[in-house]
């Protein structure tokens, strides 16, 4: 029995193991999610996955909240006529047998009309019938089958986004009339002599440029709008140079067909337009089920339970609470303000918010701060300040939160589309006086064609193309941008400022270590059942890896907060907890140790020390060349020693760091250097924020992580290095696609300024340019993406 897995969820049943239906199950929650999907016919869910499901946690009381009419109608998208829509975001959904089940779920519940899952988004978006099922029973159903949601403030405060679709619409319009024009364009090209067209020549013509005023007028706005806000700012960005292409294709153009002077350029106009805007898309298309921006309306709950004064119980929304309100919490829930701890055994895990790995005991009388997540029983708690004004909150007052990086950078293609516009005015300005001087019937035509053929598309392509394939190249190896800026700025660093706990340390756990005198078997049984009773964290850490033993009911069990528990069966006891409470001296020792003693006779300890990332050395050696490192941590300086043994060269390391310490030192940092910043909490969120670019390592991409320029799936930490490098690298590409696109324009120029520009060889220059540019940089960065594919495999 003790070897079976639970047929549900996979995970090892034990000695608990639940039969049912000739099944096994780990526990009764499994068996009842199994038992729902046998009656409702959905038995096929394991036909498609083995062990599929994820075993359902207790969730009595959890969803209270959304019986509150005015937080349920905020997280409606419908509400009329007694159907409901409410979209839910399901951190648990990761495989085909979740969306099936989750689109199945009108089988589960009649009053179930239907369901539709986002999978990318980790969404479900459900209808349902609100007289016979409402918003907290779907909730907990949804917990019941193993797909809790996650229903965080974020959810309630901000306002529906709309998709912007602005883009594939001016896309769509620019390639509508740029096939259409280059069709109308091949007589015209090739002189083609023929009765009809040389009658509907005029026609033709007017229909081009018909087709070109929604390319000038709509599609391409943003690049007028962008200049005028250039050069308002005293700015000469790369949009300068391309707004003055276009306007002066279109003008050119115009003239020409009106004063029947020829066909003019709406071919080349149209193309320009089309090809900056696929630049463009290719260049915005990113990872939009993964948020950058997340802060603490991401992590803290809508709603809360606050005590009356008649001893009653009323959920509010968390806005709503006020100082001197009495609230309670439950396990695995956040403190949502700071307050007084007035009822209850609290053990605080403030690693999310202060770095801090190892729970904290507090008793009644102590301060607790908003963020820290209860871990055990229920507890009273009464609120000094409102949620805006509380500890985490005040975080995000913070300056460098209102920070634009990107609006901050000059990019490359913009340092370059200065020098451009300036060489581009200057030799049109040359050309124009010489044959002022020679020929003035020339003159206005070299101007414009100087103008038109020295539009910096192909150079405007370069950054676009390049970035945005590393931007895919990245994200199939696990680094998530938040866009292609990013790139250009990792390219720049040269500092590299480390978290310690959940960055360089795992999240699945530590590792145990036993330094003491062997336990006998009954001692080991005995040990065992105690820590079986106790509800503390590292109790049931430790509890998880000692070897299975028959369970037997104590005769009795304590447990001291913030000291340790103690249990008696027969005639033996065993107290389990600091070095003070089992009455040894041990305890001087930094490292995070739990005591215990048989009988009153001290035995040993238990230590438990942080799990590294298998790789760090190696990662470290690799950054040491070329990037200053630093290690700032919130925990204590316990692993000091540890790390210096890992790390045989000098590492500045920075223990006992808060929040506001660690954002001002990189704030110091930036005075003389590029920081990089990688993170993992919410205590990192401001050093993420203030940093010249930060990253932020996550278990799990799908679920929360603190505002970034950069999600790291934390198994690809290691490959840091290397992305680094192809940050750099693609640079190199950027800088030879514009020693290439000068080449082009070497090339128009001649054609330009000799008077000789005519509209079919700026029909082949201009696109030719452009696909080149496009070519060039697919293959370069598929060529280096390919090369850090084979070295990460290896």
């Amino acid at each position: 029995m003790s070897s079976s897995t639970c047929y549900h969820c996979g995970d090892p049943c034990g000695r608990t193991a639940v039969l049912f239906d000739e099944k096994n199950f780990c526990c009764n929650g499994c068996k009842t999610v199994y038992e729902i999907f046998h009656k409702s016919g959905l038995e096929g869910y394991y036909d498609l996955e083995s062990a599929a499901g994820a075993t359902p946690k207790e969730v009595a009381n959890k969803f209270d909240f959304l019986e509150n009419p005015e937080v349920a109608e905020k997280l409606l998208d419908f509400n009329e006529d007694g159907i409901q829509v409410v979209e839910f975001h399901i951190p648990h959904m990761h495989c085909s047998s979740c969306i099936w089940v989750l689109e199945n779920l009108n089988r589960l519940s009649s009053f179930i009309k239907s369901s539709q899952v986002d999978f990318p988004k980790r969404r479900a978006r459900i209808t349902f019938d609100s007289e016979g099922l409402n918003l907290k029973e779907l909730a907990i159903l949804l917990a019941k089958i193993g797909y809790e949601p996650s229903i965080v403030l974020e959810d309630y405060s901000q306002a529906k986004k709309k998709v912007d679709r602005n883009l594939i619409y001016k896309l769509g319009v620019a390639g509508f009339s740029f096939g259409n024009v280059m069709l109308l364009s091949f007589p015209e090209y090739f002189e083609v002599q023929e009765y009809w067209l040389d009658q509907y020549k005029t026609f033709f013509r007017w229909l081009m440029f018909s087709f070109s005023l929604p390319v000038v007028f709509y599609a391409s706005q943003d690049y007028f709008t962008s200049a005028f806000k250039g050069l308002r700012s005293k700015l000469l960005n790369i949009d300068v140079p391309i707004a003055l292409g276009i306007l002066t294709l279109f003008i050119r153009s115009t003239v020409d067909i009106v004063f029947d002077l020829g066909s003019g350029f709406f071919d080349s106009l149209t193309g320009l337009v089309f090809f900056l805007l696929v630049g463009r898309f290719f260049q915005q298309k990113t990872y939009a089920h993964l948020s950058f921006e997340r802060d603490y309306k991401s992590y803290f709950p809508i709603g809360v339970t606050r005590v009356t004064d008649s001893d009653g119980e009323e959920n509010i929304e968390i806005y709503r609470v006020k100082q001197g309100d009495r609230l309670l919490v439950r396990n695995q829930e956040i403190i949502p303000v700071d307050c007084i701890l007035i009822h209850g055994r609290a053990q605080i895990d403030y690693s999310f918010v202060t770095g801090e790995s190892e729970s904290v005991p507090k008793s009644s009388g102590d301060k607790l701060f908003a963020g820290g997540k209860q871990l055990g029983g229920v507890l009273e708690i009464e609120a000094i300040k409102s949620v805006s004004q509380s500890y985490l909150t005040q975080l995000w007052s913070n300056s460098a939160f209102a920070k634009n990086k990107a609006s901050e950078f000059q990019t490359l293609t913009d340092a370059i589309g200065k020098r451009f516009t300036i060489a581009v005015l200057t030799i049109a300005t040359i050309a124009t006086s010489y044959w002022l001087w020679q020929d003035p019937s020339k003159a206005l035509n070299v101007f414009t064609a100087v103008l038109i053929i020295a539009c910096p598309c192909a150079i405007a392509l370069a950054a676009p193309f390049t970035l945005g394939n590393l931007l895919r190249i990245f994200g199939r190896n696990g680094f998530y941008l938040k866009d292609t800026n990013t790139i250009e700025r990792l390219a720049k660093i040269d500092t590299v400022v480390f978290d310690k706990t959940g960055t360089l340390t795992s999240n699945s756990g530590n590792t145990i270590v036993y330094e003491g005198m062997e336990l006998t078997d009954d001692e080991a049984s005995l040990l065992k059942n105690t820590l079986r009773a106790s509800n503390h964290p590292l109790s049931r850490e430790l509890y998880g890896i000692l070897e299975s033993c028959q369970i037997k009911t104590l005769d009795e069990f304590s447990e001291h907060t913030g000291k340790g528990v103690k249990g008696k069966l027969g005639q033996h006891t065993m107290k389990v907890g600091s070095a003070n409470y089992v009455g040894t001296q041990e305890g001087t020792r930094t490292e995070t140790s739990v005591h215990i003693s048989a009988d009153e006779n001290y035995k040993g300890r238990f230590v438990f020390k942080s799990k590294y990332r298998e790789g760090l050395v190696t990662l470290f050696k690799g950054l040491m060349g070329n990037f200053s490192l630093v290690i700032l941590s919130g925990d204590n300086d316990g692993e000091r020693k540890k790390l210096e043994k890992m790390f045989p060269f000098q590492l500045p390391m920075f223990f006992d760091q808060k929040p506001e310490d660690k954002l001002k030192f990189i704030k110091k940092s930036q005075e003389h250097a590029n920081v990089l910043m990688v993170g993992d909490g919410l205590n990192d969120a401001g050093a993420l924020a203030q940093s010249n670019v930060g990253i932020a390592v996550s278990e799990n991409v799908n679920v929360f992580s603190p505002a970034c320029d950069a999600i790291l799936d934390a198994g690809k930490l290691t490959g840091l290095a290397r992305f680094l490098k192809l940050s750099q690298q693609s640079i190199g590409i950027i800088k030879l696609s514009f020693l290439l696109s000068l080449c082009y324009n070497v090339v128009g120029l001649y054609f330009a300024v000799t008077g000789q520009l005519k509209p079919v060889i700026a029909a082949i220059l201009m696109p030719l340019s452009s696909i080149s540019i496009v070519v060039f940089t697919t293959i370069a960065t598929n060529y280096i993406g390919s090369k850090f594919k084979t070295k990460t495999e290896t």
